[in-house]
C-alpha cells in the first residue's frame, strides 16, 4: 500500500491523501506524522471507504514522515470513532481527538522534568510569589502544571526556578506498573451475590458482547459482585475498564479495589499529572496496564485487549459530556463492548429509564441484587412537611430534623445533611433598590462563598469579592444573602451543636481524589460528626457509624419542567439515603419537603421504586418522550445577539417536513447568556423509526451562517438549559 488515508486532528479539512515512502510500513490505525503546509502535524491512516473523496493524482501526494512507535488503533477503537461522530453529530478528528488527547503518542521518550519546591525562598518577595509558595507545598508538577495550580502566571514559575527554589525531578517515560492479583484477597460472598457472579464470569468467559443491568439497592455489594467478574478477566490476561462518575470517588475506590487485588490499578482523570497520563496511556496501549478506573474519557483509550467495561452509578448524569463531543459514556461503553465483543456491565441502585426500556426489550440483561449485604437493613424514610413541622426564623432545619441530629449526637453516631446547592447562599440583592447581582457574562445569579469571601457564577467561573456596597444604588450594609448553600446550613449546625465536628463535602472542598481519600480517612476514623454535603457524597461511599440522612430541600429538584426532574430527585434522594444504616446499625432518613403528596416523595416513603418507574414510564409513552422517541437540541450562540437570532431564525425557517419528526423554537435559551455568548435553542423531536442524524446532517450542512456563529447539535440532550 503506497498510498493511505490520514484522519486528521483538524476538524476543518477533513482526512488528507499521502504518499507512504518505500521502507516505511503505515497499516491501518498507524499514528503519523505528515506534512501540512510548512507544518509537522498528526494524524492517523484510515480504511478510504470509511471517508470516500476524490482521487489525488499519485504525483501530487506528498510522502509521511514519520510512523510513531506505538501500536496502531485497533479497529475497534476506530469503529468507536466513527459510530459515534455520526450518532453524536460530530467531527471524526474532534472524537480523535479525545483519543489522542494525552499526547503521548507523540511524545518522545525522554525522561520528563518535573520541579518541587525545596523549601529555599527568594531574597525578594511579590504577592504571587508568595501565592505560589504556599499554594506549591507538596506539589510536584511541569512548569504548566504549577502555574495552574498555583493560580500565577507561568513567568512567576519560572522565575522561582531561575533562582533555586525548585529541585528538577527526572520521570521515567513508562510505567512501572503492579500487576492485580485476582486471587489476592478472596470475598465470602452472599447467595445472592455468588447467583449474580457467576453470570458475570461466565460472560467474561464467553468473549461475547452482552450489556447486563445489575441492579442491586444501595449496600447490596454490587462492587464486590463485578470485582468477581474483574478478577476473570485478569486470569484471562485481559484488560478492564470501570468508569466512575465523579473523580472524588477514584481514590475511596483504588483503596477498595488495592485491598481485593493487592495492587491498585490505572487511573485516569483530569486530575492527573501530563506526566502520568503519559505514562498511562502507553501503557494501556502496550498492554501492560491491566485494569484503568477513570472518568468518561477512559472510554476513548487505545486498549491492547480489553475484556471487560463496568459502568458504576451508570444512572448519573455526570456521564453525559455537555460540550465538545456531547456523548453520553453509558451508551459509548454498550457500543465500544459491541465492537470489541465483549460484556458491558451497567451497575445502579436507581437505573435510568432508558436502561429498564432495553431490559423490557430483551437487548440488556437483567441482574439483581434486592438486600443488603451482611444483613443490613434499608433505611426507613420519613417526609418532614415544612408548612406543618416549621423551621425557625432564620433557619433552615425543622424542629424534627434538629431533635433526629441531637439524639443521633448523643448516640456517637454520624449524620449527614444534604443540599444540592454549593455556597453560602445562591442570590445576594439589595434592600434599597432590588438588585440582583448577576453575572456579566451569564444569565445567571452569583452566589456567595464565604469560605473564599467570594462571589462566583457556577456557570462560566466568573468571581468577584464581596461588594461593600450595592453596585448599582451604592448603598452600604444594604445586600443581603437569600436562599441557603450548604455553607449557611453547616453555619446553622454550628451554631446548634458547637460541640460537634462538622465537613463540607462540595466540588469546592473535594476537588482532587487526595482531599476525597482524606474526607474518608476522617469519617471513618469518627473524627466527623455532622457532613453537609451535594450530589457528591450520594454516592460511592461507605461509612458504617452514619445512620441518620437529612434531605434539607427535596424540592429543588423537582423545579424547571424539565423531562427527567421526577426521575433525577427519585435518583438522588434514594441514592443519599442509602448512605444511612450500611451496617449493623439500622438507618434513618428525613426528607424536608413543602410538597410530602408529590408521586416522588410517597414513592421514597413507601419503599416503592418499581411503582414509580412504571408510573413515570407510562408518562414518557404517552407524551412520545424518551425512550419512545428521540430528541435533540440545536444551540446556537454568538457574541451578537442579533447575528444568533437570525441564525436561529434561518435553522427554524428551513426546518425540513418529514412524517415523525417536529422541531419546536427558535427561542432564546433559559440560560440566554454564557461566558458572554447570546444563546438560542431548537428542540427537534423524532419518532423511533425515524433517521434523526441523516435528516438533521441534511438539513444543516446546505445552510450557511456567520462564521462568529457557533450551532451545536446535542443528540439526547439531559440539560435544557
Amino acid at each position: 500500500m503506497n498510498r493511505v488515508r490520514v484522519l486528521l486532528l483538524n476538524a476543518a479539512l477533513g482526512p488528507l491523501d499521502y504518499r507512504v515512502p518505500e521502507a516505511m510500513d503505515a497499516p491501518f490505525g498507524s499514528i503519523v506524522m505528515v506534512p501540512l503546509g510548512p507544518r509537522k502535524v498528526p494524524g492517523v491512516v484510515w480504511e478510504p471507504e470509511s471517508f470516500p473523496s476524490e482521487e489525488i493524482d499519485f504525483k501530487k501526494l506528498r510522502p509521511l514522515l514519520e510512523v510513531r512507535e506505538v501500536p496502531p488503533l485497533r479497529a475497534p477503537l476506530r469503529r468507536l470513532i466513527e459510530w459515534t461522530a455520526s450518532y453524536y453529530f460530530a467531527s471524526p478528528a474532534s472524537v480523535l481527538r479525545m483519543v489522542l488527547s494525552s499526547g503521548a503518542a507523540f511524545a518522545d521518550t525522554r525522561p520528563m522534568i518535573e520541579y518541587r519546591l525545596n523549601g529555599t525562598l527568594p531574597d525578594r518577595m511579590t504577592p504571587q510569589r508568595e501565592q505560589a509558595l504556599d499554594k506549591l507545598i507538596d506539589v510536584q508538577g511541569t512548569i504548566s502544571e504549577l502555574s495552574f495550580k498555583a493560580d500565577v502566571s507561568v513567568a512567576v514559575i519560572r522565575g522561582l526556578e531561575k533562582l533555586g527554589m525548585f529541585d528538577r525531578i527526572e520521570i521515567a517515560p513508562f510505567a512501572d506498573l503492579a500487576l492485580p492479583a485476582p486471587d489476592h484477597d478472596i470475598v465470602d460472598l452472599s447467595d445472592d451475590q455468588k447467583r449474580v457472579s457467576a453470570t458475570l464470569i461466565k460472560a467474561v468467559q464467553d468473549r461475547k458482547f452482552q450489556p447486563y443491568l445489575l441492579d442491586g439497592v444501595t449496600g447490596s455489594g454490587k462492587t464486590e459482585v463485578y470485582f468477581e467478574a474483574v478478577a476473570e478477566a485478569l486470569r484471562q490476561d485481559r484488560q478492564v475498564l470501570v468508569l466512575l462518575p465523579e473523580i472524588a470517588l477514584t481514590e475511596p475506590f483504588l483503596n477498595r479495589f488495592h485491598a481485593r487485588f493487592g495492587a491498585e490499578p490505572v487511573a485516569w482523570h483530569s486530575g492527573m499529572k501530563q506526566s502520568d497520563r503519559k505514562k498511562n496511556w502507553r501503557a494501556l496501549a502496550d498492554g501492560s496496564a491491566k485494569v484503568v478506573v477513570g472518568a468518561r474519557s477512559a472510554l476513548f483509550l487505545p486498549y491492547a485487549n480489553l475484556g471487560l467495561i463496568i459502568v458504576d452509578e451508570a444512572h448519573e448524569s455526570s456521564f453525559k459530556q455537555e460540550d465538545g463531543v456531547r456523548y453520553h459514556a453509558r451508551d459509548v461503553a454498550v457500543m465500544r463492548g459491541l465492537h470489541e465483543q465483549i460484556p458491558v456491565v451497567l451497575a445502579s441502585a436507581t437505573p435510568a429509564i432508558e436502561s429498564r426500556h432495553q431490559v423490557e426489550q430483551g437487548n440488556y440483561q437483567l441482574l439483581e441484587l434486592p438486600a443488603r449485604f451482611g444483613g443490613a437493613t434499608m433505611p426507613t424514610i420519613e417526609a418532614l412537611d415544612l408548612t406543618q413541622d416549621i423551621p425557625a426564623r432564620g433557619s433552615w432545619l425543622a424542629p424534627s430534623l434538629i431533635n433526629a441530629l441531637e439524639d443521633n449526637l448523643g448516640k456517637g453516631e454520624q449524620s449527614l445533611l444534604f443540599l444540592n446547592r454549593r455556597g453560602f447562599a445562591p442570590l445576594t440583592l439589595c434592600r434599597t433598590c432590588g438588585d440582583r447581582i448577576n453575572c456579566p457574562n451569564c444569565t445567571a445569579w452569583m452566589v456567595e462563598h464565604r469560605l473564599t469571601q467570594r462571589l462566583a457564577c457556577h456557570h462560566c467561573g466568573h468571581v468577584i469579592p464581596v461588594p461593600e456596597k450595592c453596585p448599582e444604588c451604592g448603598d452600604e450594609d444594604s445586600l443581603v444573602a437569600c436562599g441557603p448553600g450548604v455553607e449557611r446550613i453547616c453555619d446553622e449546625v454550628k451554631m446548634l451543636f458547637p460541640a460537634a465536628r462538622t465537613a463540607i463535602v462540595t466540588s469546592d472542598t473535594i476537588w482532587s481524589p487526595q482531599r476525597a481519600a482524606d474526607f474518608v480517612t476522617q469519617m471513618e476514623a469518627g473524627a466527623i460528626d455532622i457532613v453537609v454535603g451535594t450530589q457528591l457524597v450520594t454516592k460511592g461511599y461507605h461509612f458504617p457509624n452514619l445512620t441518620l440522612v437529612g434531605v434539607v430541600d427535596a424540592d429543588i429538584g423537582l423545579e424547571g419542567g424539565d423531562l427527567r426532574a421526577a426521575e433525577r430527585s427519585f435518583q438522588q434522594i434514594a441514592q443519599v439515603a442509602g448512605r444511612a444504616g450500611r451496617a449493623a446499625k439500622p438507618g434513618h432518613v428525613y426528607v424536608q419537603t413543602r410538597q410530602p403528596k408529590a408521586r416522588v416523595i410517597q414513592a421514597l416513603i413507601e419503599n416503592d421504586r418499581d411503582g414509580f418507574y412504571a408510573a413515570e414510564i407510562e408518562a414518557r409513552r404517552a407524551a412520545q418522550a424518551p425512550p419512545f422517541a428521540r430528541w435533540a437540541a440545536i444551540i446556537i450562540s454568538s457574541e451578537d445577539n442579533g447575528e444568533a437570532m437570525e441564525t436561529a431564525r434561518l435553522i427554524g425557517q428551513t426546518a425540513p417536513k418529514v412524517d415523525g419528526f417536529s422541531v419546536f423554537g427558535p427561542a432564546p435559551a433559559p440560560l440566554a447568556m454564557l461566558r458572554g455568548r447570546h444563546r438560542h435553542r431548537l428542540l427537534v423531536h423524532s419518532l423511533r423509526s425515524v433517521d434523526l442524524q441523516d435528516i438533521l446532517r441534511d438539513w444543516l450542512e446546505k445552510l450557511e451562517w456567520p462564521r462568529a456563529v457557533r450551532v451545536g447539535v446535542d443528540v439526547d440532550p439531559y440539560s435544557f438549559v
